[in-house]
C-alpha cells in the first residue's frame, strides 16, 4: 500500500501548554492521534507515552501473521495486536501516574489508524474522531466515549446542544485513568482515494463535517492540516487542535 500523509498539532488560542501528540508512520502505515488530560505535564506525558507505546508495538506487527488456523483470522490477529499496543500504554500511563503524585489522574484518548494487506484497522477510545472520506461524502467512523454523547442517544439532548454543553469535555473511556480501558475497533477495506482524518476534540468541537470534507476533498493535501487548525483557531481555539490526515494513493 502507498499512503500519503500529513499532521499537525497547536496548541490553540487559550491553553499555556499543548497536551495532544500524534504519530505518522508511513513506512509501517500507522497513523495516531492522542489527546492528554490531567494538568499541563500530566497530559503531555500521558499522551506522548502512548503514542511511544503503539508505535513500538505495531512497528513489527508487518512480520507477524496468523498461526494457519481456520478459526483466527488474520484481521482478527491484527485488531487484537492493536489492542494489546492501546492497553500496554494505558497500563504503562496508570502505573507511572500511580508512582508520581504529580501525575496522579493523567490520561489520554487515542484514535489509531493501521493500513496493512489492503484493509484499514481504526481503534479508538475517549473522544478524538476519526473519519472518513470516501466518494465525496464524509462519515465520522468513531463514536464518541464521553457524557454527552451517551445524552444524545438517549435522547436527553440534541448534538447541536452537545457542541456548547458544560460538560462536553467529560469522557467516559480514557488511557490510563484506570488500569483497564474498553476499546473499539473496526476494519475497513481500503480503497484508493480514501482519506482518513484523525482529531483531537479541539478540532471537530469547532468544524463541523461538511467543512471538513470540503477542505480535504478541494484544497491541495499538503494545506490541508494547516487550513483545519487556522479555521479552528478563528473560531476561539479553546483547546489544542491536533489533525493527521491519511490519502490511500495505492492498495497494491
Amino acid at each position: 500500500m502507498r499512503i500519503t500523509s500529513a499532521g499537525i498539532t497547536n496548541v490553540g488560542m487559550k491553553r499555556q501548554n499543548n497536551e495532544d501528540n500524534y504519530l505518522i508512520n508511513d513506512e509501517v502505515g500507522i497513523y495516531v492521534c492522542c489527546d492528554g488530560m490531567g494538568g499541563h505535564a500530566g497530559g503531555e506525558y500521558a499522551s506522548q507515552i502512548a503514542v511511544t507505546t503503539v508505535e513500538e508495538v505495531l512497528a513489527n506487527i508487518r512480520d507477524e501473521g496468523g498461526d494457519g488456523s481456520d478459526d483466527v483470522t488474520d484481521d482478527q490477529i491484527t485488531q487484537e495486536k492493536i489492542k494489546y499496543a492501546i492497553r500496554l500504554a494505558g497500563k504503562r500511563i496508570f502505573e507511572r501516574a500511580q508512582a508520581n503524585p504529580e501525575y496522579r489522574g493523567m490520561g489520554t484518548t487515542a484514535v489509531i489508524l493501521l493500513f496493512r494487506n489492503g484493509m484499514a484497522y481504526l481503534a479508538h477510545v475517549g473522544d478524538s474522531r476519526g473519519y472518513l472520506i470516501r466518494g465525496g461524502e464524509i462519515t465520522q467512523r468513531t463514536e464518541d466515549h464521553s457524557w454527552v454523547n451517551e445524552q444524545i442517544k438517549a435522547g436527553l439532548i440534541t448534538p447541536e446542544t452537545a457542541k456548547h454543553h458544560r460538560f462536553r469535555n467529560i469522557i467516559t473511556r480514557s488511557l490510563g485513568f484506570q488500569e483497564e480501558v474498553e476499546i473499539d475497533t473496526q476494519v475497513l477495506r481500503a480503497e484508493p482515494g480514501d482519506l482518513y482524518l484523525l482529531c483531537s476534540d479541539g478540532l471537530s468541537n469547532l468544524i463541523d463535517e461538511d467543512e471538513m470534507r470540503d477542505l480535504l476533498v478541494e484544497k491541495s493535501f499538503q494545506l490541508v492540516a494547516r487550513d483545519l487548525v487556522d479555521l479552528a483557531n478563528a473560531r476561539g481555539g479553546d483547546d489544542n487542535i491536533t489533525c493527521v490526515i491519511a490519502r490511500v494513493d495505492s492498495v497494491s
